[in-house]
């Protein structure tokens, strides 16, 4: 009877240590997932609006975010990204009084980094004509980029200060913000767009208004909230130490502008197939559908990034460990269920965007790669937040251009091109029909890449990792008191 009653309270302390941990992750990727569909809804309520004065202003602000500011956007949430490492560690080691700084510097780097890119922005259309973009388009496209270039630099303060609260697990005060703004973008384009056809420079500036209106509200919440010891005002030691900061900010904007842009690279090449407007159409649906599943899987990402950072900086590394199992298992199951709705749902799903028959034929056909794809980003974006909260951007980003650049492209440009010979002998190439070779190339990469992340963490000396956090902290303004209390189990 005593080792019955025994057992059941070991069962009973590891269900509750489970269910805390569960807790805390949710309390984190929940917010962070409705932030950033309320985000993502933001260019989506313009897009919509933009479609309705036209096909040549649709296609024209269609390309400038889907490359120029996906380009910057990308890089300045890759360079905010760096905070995940050092002010989750930092909060985990006790040195408030340091957040603030770090995120000042890297205010400073995304500022600076803004600047680099911002002729981008200004000679769009000559850029998109060197692109062979139509002439109309790309002038429509180049008149909205350069109203748009205030976004630019909001994206630069924004990102930060979002990972500032993320680290303190402050999120639920951004996730309200960020909805606010979205119905405030969306009463704008309204008035300025629908209603008083200003065009897309109207829109571009409803945008630019509605993000630094974002910062501005973001700002006041760091000013006037509970944030007393990690935000004490702007110091001068902000432009201290900046090298250690360029760096990491450099890889983890490396890191995760490989994992953007490689959705790009297999969108040229299927561009490059035959009938290319119903291969990239069947595409585009199964990546809009990826996309809102891979939202979930970000907020799982930047939960286990702050989980980890925050054990590994206060010397806890079984608990850094235990919430790397918990995230992958929660992540996982969530996966599951998407996988398990897209898989029923294949011939069904691709209604919601289009009645042409050709289109939803070659869309379904993607549908089971598509399940795969959606299942493999339900472990692979977790694994890379953990990277993220222990601070292994650079060798990730180099693990990332070896499974993508060097693998799953080359695979899927084999599976998109034959080489054959013409009349006189000469070899010479032509498309073939693959669109689901060039998802398999793609898909091969990412399972290559979630492989190689399982033996990194599998592998992982946590208390390793925790030493180095230590000296992370110490080397980047703290003199670290470690708590001494136990470690969680």
């Amino acid at each position: 009877m005593a080792e019955g009653k025994a057992d059941e309270a070991v069962v009973a302390g590891r269900r509750k240590v489970w269910r805390d941990e569960c807790v805390k992750l949710w309390g984190i990727a929940g917010p962070v997932i409705l932030t950033g569909v309320f985000q993502f809804l933001t260019g989506f309520v313009t897009t919509a609006f933009v479609g309705h004065i036209g096909k040549v202003e649709l296609a024209a602000v269609s390309i400038v975010n889907g490359i120029i500011e996906c380009l910057a956007f990308g890089l300045l949430l890759g360079m905010g990204s760096a905070l995940e490492t050092l002010c989750g560690q930092a909060v985990g080691a006790g040195q408030l009084g340091m957040l603030g700084v770090y995120m000042q510097r890297s205010w400073v780097i995304c500022l600076a980094t803004s600047l680099a890119i911002l002729p981008l922005y200004l000679f769009a259309s000559p850029l998109l004509r060197l692109l062979r973009q139509q002439r109309e388009i790309a002038d429509v496209a180049g008149t909205y980029a350069r109203w748009s270039a205030p976004q630019l630099f909001a994206y630069a303060v924004s990102f930060p200060l979002q990972k500032f609260y993320q680290a303190q697990s402050r999120v639920w005060a951004v996730t309200c913000i960020s909805a606010a703004v979205l119905a405030a973008h969306t009463l704008l384009n309204w008035v300025f767009v629908a209603r008083l056809g200003h065009g897309v420079v109207g829109a571009a500036i409803v945008c630019d208004v509605s993000w630094w209106l974002l910062n501005a509200a973001q700002f006041a919440y760091l000013v006037a909230g509970p944030f007393p010891e990690s935000w004490t005002g702007f110091s001068r030691k902000a432009f201290h130490s900046l090298s250690g900061f360029v760096k990491l900010s450099l890889a983890s904007a490396v890191m995760l502008c490989l994992e953007m842009w490689y959705y790009t690279a297999v969108l040229i090449l299927v561009g490059m197939l035959k009938d290319p407007e119903v291969q990239v159409g069947a595409i585009s649906i199964c990546m809009n559908y990826q996309l809102w599943t891979l939202m979930v899987a970000v907020g799982f990402n930047a939960a286990v990034s702050v989980r980890v950072a925050n054990e590994l900086g206060a010397n806890h590394p079984k608990a850094a460990k235990f919430a790397v199992v918990v995230a992958t298992a929660t992540s996982f199951a969530v996966g599951l269920v998407f996988t398990i709705i897209s898989l029923v749902a294949r011939k069904q799903l691709p209604r919601l965007f289009t009645d042409d028959d050709v289109l939803l034929k070659e869309t379904a056909k993607l549908g089971y790669l598509l399940a795969a794809t959606i299942f493999l980003n339900s472990i692979q974006p977790v694994l890379s937040g953990v990277a993220i909260g222990a601070g292994w951007q650079a060798p990730v980003a180099f693990v990332n251009i070896g499974c993508y650049y060097l693998v799953g492209l080359p695979i899927a440009a084999v599976f998109a091109f034959k080489l054959t010979r013409d009349a006189t002998g000469n070899l010479v190439t032509f498309v073939y029909q693959s669109m689901q070779g060039i998802w398999v190339g793609m898909l091969t990469g990412t399972i290559l890449q979630t492989i190689i992340l399982i033996v990194i963490v599998f592998r992982t000396k946590w208390q390793k990792e925790a030493m180095l956090a230590e000296e992370r902290i110490k080397t980047w303004g703290g003199v670290v008191e470690l708590p001494t209390t136990q470690e969680a189990s």
